[in-house]
């Protein structure tokens, strides 16, 4: 391409080299450079995985907290995903945003990966589809997608320096797959590269995915944007596909680049194709010649409108995993006793950079005390390794009496630089600036001892109840951002009598990630003794019609930059269910959790839902689906093994070569358990059973070149319903997997029965050697509601019966 044929060849040319090359790198954390020249407009991106942040990475504007990816994916709905895009769209232009960095596509590979809640499913297809339907409805609005990180980052143990060892069949037909439904069906304004290398090549220098494949074979004209501080070289990036380094405005780029053109390392004209795709990014955004985006009219995070969204479709995932005589959905007139820690202090979000400021979290102990007279609520056992920052709703300001905490910057001879009223119990500072020392200073609610201390790398200092402690936290772990995103802490506890005032004053002790170290406060009540919270809750469960047990993880172990070892419930809460289920008369369990975690008590409890990780108004969601206010209609989108290391991939830990070699190939997930390859899972992919029962009749061929089944489906039960009709392709080939070909959601009214028809998308009908070829269509069509429960077994061109 000449100069010439360059898009916005008449802007670019008015530019010098240093000032073209100066547009390639973010000129904040969170935003792109103006040109006045040129008329391009400062663009603004967030982080937007579970809702649009804003430009500051702690606290900031309070925003809507929306439930995690994988709930959103359990609801197999692409509807669901397009509103819940529109949604993100109207929060980003709340705070003139232009593109949402999100949502995340890579794939459950492994259940150990810390940042699986952020990603859709184990399924290639299912996450490709859904993806695209939640581009589709952002764009729509007028907001930029930024689907991520490509490929091949599925943990992050390691994730800026592992090498993802990944043949060629695989990467195309698993990996890459969602990437090439998101791009052929959605065509999302930008990319994010990964921060890992893929067969030795880094991610965001790998010109045959990069170019090869993003550009040439899907004809992508979006722009390619680093992961923060992922880009590792000049020349090699822009040559390799990418065309935006972030965060700025230092970066490996700059004068390095423009001497790499001086050198003839990298040609002018490269610099000017990336520059054309930013600028038809600031068009499609509106920001070329364009005002700037703002719309006050959108509905605050705390506004009945958003609550009632973010509740209905929070509930609507959640999954039904068992269901014993009915024991689900729940009545008022219940005496209910609800036990768990997680019932009080119910988890809505994970860890890292899809951590948002949020009005609220409502707890399923608040929401259930307006719809049970006979409730009792009783605390479980601490589930908790690693201290969280503070709560604020536990919090009050002593200079404004607001829920919340005081937080002040000082300098080195304590002046105070700043001091505002916060709802977030955290900061950043940059270490080696003006700010020396931060202090946070609330009135803890309640009684009894707390747990106080600070969180973030550095030295603390409490004073409370009359004492003073002083504590110094040292670095967790070798994980990238793991301070930032994942901050370890100290904490010491204090009897504070009358005067429940804290103070803790806090300095960094390290440089921090892109010169931005995290500070935080820690104040808690003292978690009880286990035994005698086990003792309690049985107690409490005996007298009650029916025992409700929230159980689940925290963002100790759903977090960016750190994975899991294990799907043990942490602490002793498998302990806690095991007691109750022993005394209670039923015993309901809820899994406030986003990823698969082990039950050894399953099969003695009455019904088992999944509640995610459900946003700001999880409490109230949760309460909908036990209740049925609200059918939880979803389906897991994600095999749950019956014991650790009963997984196709398990291992998330580099070799001694720093590799993650995906040995297991095509058969990830449900395919490797389908080939019994591994054991049977305690719950299959695609399963849940929702509050109906499903009649599945005269399923049948009717297009046999491009597979297509038709179906007699009958609402039996008593109940208006949800039901997900999944269709599989088991090839005769054993090289290659079963796999999800397509699947429809069908919603009937009691007894009401429609003749369904679903359809194998074509895409999932090729196979990759040396180049896409058909798929033989030999083999089984598997009508299933969930792959451990088959309706129909389709040989074809006839019917067979189910297996």
């Amino acid at each position: 391409m000449s100069h010439a044929e360059t898009p916005y060849a008449d802007r670019i040319k008015v530019l010098d080299l240093p000032a073209k090359v100066r547009l390639l790198t973010g000129a904040s954390g969170f935003s792109l450079h103006a040109e006045d020249r040129i008329g391009l407009a400062e663009m603004h991106v967030s982080d937007g995985p579970t809702g649009v942040r804003g430009l500051t990475f702690i606290g900031g504007r309070e925003v809507t907290l929306f439930p995690n990816a994988t709930l959103l994916a359990s609801t197999w709905d692409p509807e669901v995903l397009a509103e819940v895009g529109g949604l993100l769209a109207e929060e980003a232009r709340a705070q003139s945003i232009s593109l949402v960095l999100g949502p995340t596509i890579n794939l459950h590979r492994s259940p150990l990966g810390g940042r699986l809640f952020e990603a859709f499913s184990e399924d290639p297809y299912l996450t490709g589809v859904l993806a695209a339907a939640y581009v589709n409805g952002l764009q729509g609005r007028g907001i930029g997608a930024c689907p991520k990180h490509l490929v091949g980052n599925e943990s992050e143990t390691l994730r800026n320096t592992m090498n993802s060892v990944i043949d060629e069949q695989t990467l195309r037909e698993v990996y890459l797959l969602p990437f090439e439904l998101a791009v052929t069906r959605s065509h999302p304004w930008s990319i994010m590269a990964a921060y890992n290398d893929v067969n030795g090549i880094t991610a965001t220098e790998n010109t045959k995915i990069n170019t090869g494949v993003l550009r040439h074979e899907w004809d992508w004209d979006g722009v390619l944007v680093s992961d923060w501080f992922a880009t590792k070289s000049a020349a090699p990036a822009a040559n390799g596909g990418l065309d935006l380094v972030m965060p700025g405005p230092i970066g490996p780029w700059g004068d390095a680049l423009v001497e790499a053109v001086g050198r003839g390392e990298v040609d002018e004209q490269t610099i000017d194709e990336h520059l054309s795709r930013l600028l038809l990014l600031a068009e499609r955004a509106g920001r070329l010649d364009g005002p700037a985006i703002d719309d006050d009219t959108v509905p605050g995070p705390d506004s009945p409108v958003r609550r009632e969204q973010m509740t209905r479709i929070a509930a609507r995932g959640m999954t039904v995993l068992t269901n014993r005589d009915a024991a689900l959905p729940l009545r008022s007139e219940q005496r209910v006793a609800l036990i768990g820690r997680h019932a009080i202090e119910t988890i809505g979000m994970g860890g890292g950079s899809a951590q948002v400021n949020t009005p609220h979290q409502v707890s399923v102990a608040d929401a259930m005390a307006d719809r049970f007279a006979g409730l009792t609520v009783t605390d479980g056992v601490e589930f908790r390794g690693r201290q969280p920052r503070a709560r604020t709703e536990f919090l009050t300001d002593p200079e404004t009496g607001n829920p919340g905490l005081r937080i002040s910057t000082h300098t080195a001879d304590g002046t105070i630089i700043d001091s505002a009223h916060s709802l977030v119990a955290a900061t950043t500072v940059e270490p080696g600036g003006e700010v020396d020392h931060v202090s946070f200073t609330a009135i803890v609610r309640g009684d009894g001892p707390v747990l106080l201390g600070g969180l973030g790398v550095g030295d603390f200092t409490v004073k409370a109840g009359g004492t003073t402690h002083t504590l110094s936290v040292a670095a967790s772990g070798d994980g990238f951002a793991e301070d930032l995103l994942a901050p370890p802490g100290e904490a010491v506890e204090v009897d504070l009598g009358d005067d429940r005032t804290v103070s803790l004053t806090a300095r960094a002790g390290f440089d921090g990630v892109g010169n931005l170290a995290f500070l935080g406060l820690i104040a808690r009540p003292t978690p009880r003794d286990a035994e005698a919270a086990i003792v309690e809750a049985r107690s409490a469960a005996a007298a009650a019609d029916v025992a409700v047990v929230v159980v689940g993880l925290s963002e100790e172990q759903e977090t960016e930059s750190v994975d899991k070892t294990t799907l043990t419930l942490p602490g002793r809460q498998d302990d806690l269910v095991r007691a109750v289920a022993e005394v209670a008369t039923r015993t309901v369990v809820v899994i406030n959790a986003a990823t698969p975690v082990l039950m050894p008590w399953r099969d003695h409890v009455d019904a088992i839902v999944v509640a995610g990780l459900p946003g700001q108004e999880a409490g109230a969601a949760i309460t909908a689906a036990l209740l049925g206010k609200v059918e939880p209609a979803g389906r897991l989108v994600t095999t749950w093994p019956m014991a650790d290391v009963e997984s196709a991939a398990w291992t998330v830990t580099p070799d001694a070569d720093g590799s993650v070699v995906y040995a297991e190939g095509t058969f990830v997930g449900h395919r490797a358990h389908h080939a019994e390859l591994q054991p049977a899972p305690a719950f299959w992919f695609g399963h849940g059973l929702g509050y109906s029962t499903w009649s599945y009749e005269n399923a049948h061929l009717v297009e046999a070149d491009s597979p297509t089944v038709r179906l007699d489906l009958t609402n039996t039960g008593g109940r208006d319903s949800t039901e997900i009709v999944q269709l599989y392709l088991d090839p005769t080939d054993s090289s290659q997997p079963v796999r999800l070909v397509g699947w429809t959601v069908v919603h009937l009214a009691a007894g009401e029965a429609r003749n369904v028809t679903v359809a194998a998308d074509p895409i999932m009908l090729r196979t990759w050697q040396d180049g896409w070829v058909p798929l033989p269509l030999e083999g089984r069509l598997l009508v299933a509601r969930g792959l451990g429960d088959l309706r129909a077994s389709l040989v074809l061109g006839h019917q067979t019966p189910p297996r």
